[in-house]
């Protein structure tokens, strides 16, 4: 039996009908505003050449670690996904086969983020009325395979519906940003700008750190297993990459520390970690010892810093080693931040020049470290909840953990980080309702006006995002 699918207009709001009332009026002021999506990692190549996109497993399932991992978890191989294997070669999994696993396991996304997003994808985006499972999957995925042969459908088209104003991508120093080029020489009016993220060439446990060195070697003329050429062709890719649109780098480190140490210590380092066998006490030093720089590159040409730390990436050795990077089995670690930025904030922490906005996957420390620390430095701001918080209870934890001491202005709106192009609409839907419904019971408790509220809510999903990424 085939059952209707709908978006209650009252999703995410309160049970209690006075701040119902509140948070609906408060939505219907920002439900239309525009997207500001500054950090993500959508492909540039899709906005570039334009083509349509290849197939619904393709667009909806394959890019998104969201997805496969709940369904990994369940004992779904990723080779049924069609997740393609590090150096794959040979026949993939059959689009419309992935499709139908996807569509008999949907049940399992049952109250999570993702649930909500890809209802409000295929409502919305493609116009279907009933639920998906495993007897409406042909249906599914000839309608959307349909519709995405017609130019309504194209990246470019898709992006202009979805009222995007900004969006940017993550490039890593040693990338050419030719797809960018495409799009600024093509004539389009969609702003699409890139990020700067370095951690391929900062991180000596990268495993592709010292390929990485040697590429940026070819694309900048210096030798960058050579200390001070090295820190010389960083400064000069982001002076590229700002040429191209960059108005913020990304640094996603295990922890947070940082450390200010002498250009001769550093020198030193640098060379055992190029030279010799990586420890990871030399590692976790240079990493520390990176921030500290980029953070004096930041001062210097104006850039946004972005810190994710605390992330334990590629936990499944088997996944990492079959399948590489990124495939949904990023771990949160306990992370602090008092100590770790303490060499950075020392120097740096009162300098106006400098804009740096601190993520966590640790929310236990929103309130003993990351609120308090907000709360009073000038350069920080505190990022939306990311990765596993970015849910309905994650952002109304964010809140609650953070408001009474950084206040709402010492955070940044929302951002969607996120590979899945056609989530985003949704991804900032669900982050406007839950500061609609959060700014509706502070008007209920009268602790704020109802136009206080108002241009709040307003404040955090448009203003705050473009004023703190320099947009």
């Amino acid at each position: 039996m085939s059952r209707p699918l709908t978006l209650h207009p009252d999703v995410f709001f309160s049970s209690n009908t006075f701040e119902r009332d509140i948070a609906r009026r408060l939505y219907r002021k920002v439900s239309h505003l525009p997207i500001i999506s500054p950090h993500g990692h959508t492909d540039p190549r899709w906005f570039a050449q334009n083509k349509p996109f290849a197939n619904p497993s393709e667009l909806l399932i394959q890019p998104d670690h969201y997805i496969y991992r709940m369904l990994y978890s369940q004992g779904i191989s990723l080779d049924a996904l069609g997740i393609p294997k590090n150096k794959q070669s040979g026949k993939m999994a059959d689009p419309e086969q992935v499709w139908k696993i996807f569509a008999e396991n949907f049940h399992l996304f049952r109250g999570t983020p993702s649930y909500y997003w890809l209802n409000y994808v295929f409502v919305n985006t493609f116009g279907i009325d009933i639920k998906l499972n495993g007897k409406t999957a042909e249906h599914y995925y000839q309608i959307i395979n349909d519709k995405l042969t017609t130019d309504a459908f194209l990246p470019r088209a898709l992006f202009e519906k979805y009222n995007i104003e900004v969006l940017a991508t993550t490039e890593c120093p040693t990338d050419n940003l030719q797809y960018h080029q495409q799009i600024k020489d093509s004539g389009w009016s969609g702003k699409v700008i890139t990020a700067f993220r370095p951690d391929a060439v900062i991180d000596a446990e990268h495993e592709s750190f010292l390929h990485k060195l040697n590429r940026l070697s070819e694309i900048s003329g210096l030798d960058c297993l050579h200390y001070p050429d090295y820190i010389e062709a960083l400064s000069q890719r982001r002076t590229f990459f700002k040429k191209m649109g960059a108005t913020s780098t990304d640094h996603g480190h295990p922890t947070a520390n940082t450390a200010d140490i002498s250009d001769t210590q550093a020198n030193r380092l640098f060379n055992r970690l190029t030279h010799g066998t990586v420890q990871a006490d030399d590692a976790e030093l240079f990493r520390s010892h990176m921030l500290f720089k980029m953070a004096e590159m930041s001062i210097d040409d104006g850039l946004v810093m972005q810190i994710h730390p605390g992330c334990y990436r590629n936990h499944n050795k088997h996944v990492f080693n079959c399948f590489g990077r990124d495939k949904g089995a990023d771990l949160p670690n306990a992370t602090h931040y008092t100590t770790g930025l303490k060499p950075l904030l020392d120097k740096y922490g009162n300098d106006p020049r400098l804009n740096l906005i601190l993520f966590t996957l640790d929310e236990t420390n929103y309130s003993r470290e990351l609120g308090p620390l907000a709360g009073h430095y000038p350069c920080l701001k505190l990022g939306p909840p990311w990765w596993f918080h970015d849910s309905p209870e994650g952002m109304s934890r964010f809140r609650r953990a953070t408001t009474e001491v950084a206040g709402f202005y010492n955070t940044v709106g929302f951002n969607d980080d996120t590979r899945a192009f056609l989530s985003i609409p949704a991804r900032h839907d669900l982050s406007r309702r839950m500061d609609c419904a959060y700014l509706a019971e502070l008007v209920a408790k009268h602790q704020i006006d109802e136009y206080e509220a108002l241009q709040l809510a307003t404040d955090l999903s448009y203003n705050l995002i473009k004023s703190s990424y320099k947009l």
